[in-house]
């Protein structure tokens, strides 16, 4: 990792505010909306319908920003080393696959588990990040694996490569039928502070789900098929910061896939975001290559 930090602490302090017994939307995936189902004038400045047989490199890199031969979450002691042939294209869909099978990192370490992920962000240390993103409203349609052990995620992280801050659209985390939303910011002595709404039960695993975010500068409000579940109005936890976007196959935290899980399986069948028209230079800032 370099100098570069970036610790995804537990969320604490959730809050329930559904518990969903259904809304599942099948094994299809729900077809994307023209614009977000939030009052304004929108613009579309990110979409990936995810066509053909091979990753758009102009939109998405397989690694985070300190790539060398793969990587990893060194901050969760996550189990996996990220390959980028752990990720692929096909049946209008990006599956990114986990599998138990040693891997040796660039680090020297020896990792249990190989996955993939995609980010928004750069080829390489000192390269230029493809497209990042201040304020907007993001969404994907997303199907997370049935397998104990896993960590997929749908989030946001600083083009800085310092966390905090951290925007979570939805994460599995330690579960299968609850999805996780959550920000981290910095509190006044410079500690990691979260909060954090959680929705279920619901089984996600069974079909595709559309997860969002809408991120203002006076608020933060998520959504699950197209609903409200959690929302933070705190100015103290709004970032105000350039974001890439990443979708992540994590194995292991926070807790160990059992014995007899080889393999995990995350698609994404689409991804859009929005931002408001007409608005000023830096107010709400554009997507960017």
């Amino acid at each position: 990792m370099g100098s570069c930090r970036l610790v995804r602490a537990a969320a604490s302090g959730f809050l329930a505010l559904a518990a969903a017994t259904g809304c599942a939307s099948g094994i299809r995936a729900p077809t994307p909306s023209p614009s977000p189902p939030v009052p304004g004038h929108w613009r579309a400045v990110f979409a990936d319908d995810f066509g053909g047989t091979r990753l758009n490199p102009a939109r998405w890199t397989t690694c985070y920003d300190w790539n060398q031969g793969g990587c990893t979450n060194r901050g969760n002691n996550e189990l996996e080393w990220y390959r980028p042939e752990q990720v692929s294209v096909g049946d209008g869909k990006l599956t990114l696959t986990a599998r138990r099978r040693t891997t040796r990192g660039t680090d020297g370490r020896r990792y249990p588990w190989t996955s993939g992920m995609v980010s928004t962000g750069r080829s390489s240390w000192n390269a230029r990040p493809r497209f990042t993103f201040t304020y907007g409203y993001f969404e994907a349609a997303v199907r997370i694996p049935p397998q104990a052990g896993m960590l997929p995620a749908f989030w946001l992280m600083p083009a800085s490569r310092y966390t905090p801050p951290e925007l979570d659209v939805a994460e599995g985390l330690g579960s299968t039928d609850r999805i996780e939303m959550t920000v981290h910011w910095k509190g006044p002595a410079g500690e990691e502070r979260t909060a954090a709404g959680r929705f279920g039960p619901v089984d996600f695993p069974a079909g595709y789900h559309v997860f969002a975010l809408n991120w203002e500068r006076n608020a933060l409000t998520w959504y699950v098929d197209g609903e409200i579940r959690f929302r933070v109005t705190d100015p103290a936890k709004i970032p105000h910061v350039p974001m890439e976007l990443l979708f992540t196959l994590a194995v292991g935290y926070p807790t160990v896939p059992p014995p007899g899980v080889d393999h995990a399986r995350m698609s994404v069948d689409w991804v859009r975001v929005w931002q408001h028209r007409g608005a000023a230079a830096g107010h709400h800032g554009t997507g960017r290559r």
